[in-house]
């Protein structure tokens, strides 16, 4: 497996993904999901957009992107993406520490999640073994497919 920056040809694939996890409605805050443009668009508009590759096929990506302005402006945010069929093979954690590789060549010195959802337990054992600090619980802070309310956990690490 590569993780690799994207490139033009990537994009219907990562929009399938990006899609995917949008429509499972338990992981991302967008609620409506990418067409061709908006998807082209909307990973040139990121700092730095990488994919998990093999075999010419894109298994995940993820996106990195300043998570605010001026004083703040050296703390990133990032999103994970793989593919439900290609999950349990640790591309996530491949994703994670390409993104904080790239984290620091781009200058950023801290990487900060704010929305990981309570339940999505996966995600946050990684972002603890590799060294994230949860930030507290947001009571309420995302909303599920179904309607309902449930907890998000900030998580940060310096780079």
């Amino acid at each position: 497996m590569t993780i690799r920056e994207y490139r033009q040809e990537d994009l219907p694939a990562m929009t399938a993904i990006w899609n995917e996890v949008v429509e499972e409605g338990n992981a991302f805050p967008q609620d409506e999901p990418l067409d061709e443009e908006t998807g082209a668009a909307f990973f040139a508009s990121q700092s730095y957009t990488g994919v998990a590759e093999e075999d010419g096929t894109i298994y995940g990506l993820y996106i990195l992107h300043p998570n605010n302005v001026g004083r703040c402006g050296h703390i990133c945010n990032a999103s994970y993406a793989v593919s439900s069929g290609s999950r349990g093979r640790h591309i996530g954690e491949q994703l994670v520490k390409d993104c904080l590789t790239q984290g620091r060549r781009l200058g950023f010195r801290v990487l900060q999640f704010n929305a990981v959802v309570e339940s999505n337990i996966h995600a946050r054992h990684l972002y603890e073994r590799l060294g994230f600090t949860q930030l507290g619980t947001i009571t309420g802070g995302f909303r599920m497919k179904d309607g309902s309310y449930v907890n998000i956990c900030p998580y940060y690490r310096e780079l």
